[in-house]
């Protein structure tokens, strides 16, 4: 019987490493600001000014899932390449929602609509990354 060894592209794991470098740095930037508005005093509240509370709450609460997901990704665990089209998925469901809010006349912030697009977008990528260099490459 013979053995294969398979060898692993140093770029793939450097690619990985990257990766969940941002998706774990996401989550601890996204904790820490929504955290703040949350649980932080006055000021923070009215910093963030017209700030939507279900987009502000899933954020946060999002925020662990993307640290999760990133260590997954670090790991070249498949199920973190699942979680990561999940992320991805929901936080365009959410971006839709919102999107419904604000055409129901909902106050809110254009920057949230910037937030938005980039947590989509970087999502979306990380996704497409995740599935080439963990799925792909098994």
């Amino acid at each position: 019987m013979e053995m294969v060894v398979k060898k692993q592209n140093p770029e793939n794991g450097l690619m990985r490493w990257m990766i969940a470098t941002v998706a774990v740095l996401f989550g601890v930037i996204t904790i820490k600001s929504g955290g703040q508005v949350l649980f932080g005093d006055e000021t923070y509240r009215v910093a963030a000014g017209d700030y939507v509370p279900f987009v502000l709450w899933f954020n946060f609460i999002a925020g662990f899932i993307y640290m999760i997901a990133g260590v997954g990704i670090a790991l070249s665990e498949q199920w973190s390449v699942w979680l990561s089209l999940l992320i991805a998925a929901s936080t365009l469901l959410l971006f839709a929602a919102f999107g419904l809010h604000i055409y129901g006349d909902g106050a809110y912030e254009t920057r949230t609509v910037m937030a938005m697009t980039l947590r989509s977008g970087v999502w979306v990528v990380i996704f497409i990354l995740a599935y080439r260099n963990i799925l792909r490459r098994s």
